[in-house]
């Protein structure tokens, strides 16, 4: 535990590292948690950017709704939006409140709103809930980022149940249909939308099928509604990790005998930390990508989309 503390580094994002020994290399422990875990509760706690990412302005006064912010991806995000200059909704489930409060301060503490709105974003109901809440609270919606995932290893088909299967499905392909459709008429010209594919969508894992095909579904959904929106001057883009050191994996993503060594088979020989991921992002959510709309973004660490 000491070696991964010392490994994290407090430098901007600005400054220039060695990439390969920026951030903690496995071995790992074993931590097993239960759906959906804590980052908090993670060796090592990973980087969300909190004492590392500098906004430069590049969100001044847009209003963003990002669903899982409170961890992984969605608070790297959450704290580099608020950085940036953005008010932000901030969706998650009502058990991960301890995390969530945490990205509530951090984006206070940049001067920006932060709303948190805690609700299950597999149910439809609430998933339109959640988008007229924001709208009203934040005076509109420019920026839709669909982070939150559900992802359970499961090692044979014989023993994935169609209840998980329908769950994975809801959470991470119904979910983004039902957020982008309630949020696109409040979305005005310049607005754009970022959703969260994976390297999955391209090189499957085997024990990832329900998973690795929610994100295939997720990239061919960005392709195509971003040609649909295109003529209202909204942009739709994805983003499409490799392994990222989340609390979604030691919850049962990974089978536990493969945290140890999580992120060593890519070229960088690591996984990514949240924090490396924020900076695209935000640009695809901002003005800087006007001319980039249907487009995946891959941060895998070596492994490259096709």
């Amino acid at each position: 535990m000491g070696k991964h503390a010392r490994m994290i580094k407090t430098r901007n994002q600005f400054d220039m590292q060695d990439p390969l020994t920026q951030y903690p290399q496995p071995k790992f422990e074993e931590q097993p948690q239960s759906a959906p875990g804590l980052a908090q509760d993670m060796v090592p706690k990973p980087d969300h950017g909190e004492q590392s990412y500098v906004g430069l302005g590049r969100l001044v006064g847009r209003r963003a709704v990002i669903t899982g912010a409170d961890s992984g991806i969605g608070r790297a995000v959450a704290i580099a939006f608020a950085r940036e200059g953005a008010d932000v909704a901030l969706n998650y489930l009502p058990s991960e409140e301890p995390d969530a409060r945490e990205v509530v301060d951090l984006v206070e503490k940049a001067g920006r709103k932060a709303v948190a709105l805690p609700g299950d974003i597999s149910d439809e109901n609430f998933c339109t809930e959640l988008i007229e809440k924001s709208a009203k609270a934040l005076g509109g919606i420019d920026i839709l980022v669909n982070v939150a995932g559900k992802q359970q290893a499961v090692k044979e088909i014989a023993k994935l149940t169609t209840e998980q299967f329908d769950e994975t499905f809801k959470t991470n392909v119904y979910a983004m249909f039902w957020l982008c459709k309630a949020a696109l008429p409040h979305m005005p010209a310049g607005a754009t939308i970022v959703n969260t594919t994976s390297i999955q969508s391209y090189q499957p894992s085997p024990a990832l099928l329900d998973y690795a095909s929610t994100k295939a579904a997720i990239t061919a959904f960005t392709h195509a509604l971003a040609k649909q929106v295109a003529e209202k001057g909204i942009r739709v883009n994805a983003v499409a990790p490799g392994p990222v050191w989340t609390p979604l994996q030691p919850s049962g993503g990974q089978p536990q005998e493969k945290i140890p060594d999580f992120g060593s088979a890519v070229p960088m020989k690591r996984p990514a930390q949240p924090a490396e991921l924020a900076s695209v992002y935000v640009l695809l959510a901002s003005q800087e990508s006007s001319f980039v709309t249907g487009e995946v973004y891959g941060v895998t660490g070596g492994n490259h989309l096709p």
